[in-house]
């Protein structure tokens, strides 16, 4: 499937509504709820199956899916900002709770929950001042460096965050 051409038209979403999805332990989606589908302009055939960088849109540093995937192979889970593009072109901000989903009996990851909400523009614009310099870094110097001022940045703050937690800590920073 081609990516859709990304279009600066944000789509607005309901406060009170959750998108919601899950993937198997390599992150092909299994299922997507019905405002999942609405939002991305995808249907559930286009969905199930595929790779859930399906809406990565291309704003996003590859180092936060790095750090995300390193951290949710851990068995941790993570809360993170995510521009993603939907099939028209147009893109939605989220804040994303990931949860593992583990098999009971003998306690393999067997995939990922994720729910999706919208998410302030004051936080909004801090992460894409963020991801856009992490971006640059990446295109001119690569992931690793890209990484290093993320680590950077987070000690700037005074504080030994980790990646995992920087969503929830990020009004303490400004």
């Amino acid at each position: 499937m081609q990516k859709p051409i990304p279009k600066n038209e944000e789509i607005e979403l309901d406060p009170k509504r959750y998108i919601v999805s899950e993937t198997d332990e390599k992150g092909k989606i299994t299922f997507a709820n019905d405002y999942f589908q609405e939002i991305s302009g995808y249907n559930l055939d286009e969905l199930i199956g595929e790779p859930h960088s399906i809406v990565r849109h291309p704003d996003m540093p590859k180092v936060v899916f790095k750090l995300l995937w390193e951290t949710i192979k851990q068995g941790k889970n993570i809360n993170a900002v995510v521009k993603n593009l939907a099939k028209d072109g147009r893109y939605y901000w989220i804040f994303t709770e990931f949860e593992i989903r583990k098999d009971t009996d003998t306690g393999k990851i067997i995939g990922y929950h994720a729910s999706r909400k919208k998410i302030s523009r004051h936080v909004i614009e801090i992460i894409a001042q963020l991801y856009a310099e992490l971006l640059k870094i990446e295109k001119s110097e690569g992931v690793e460096a890209s990484e290093k001022y993320l680590i950077e940045f987070l000690k700037s703050k005074g504080e030994t965050i980790e990646f995992a937690n920087i969503m929830e800590e990020i009004h303490r920073f400004y």
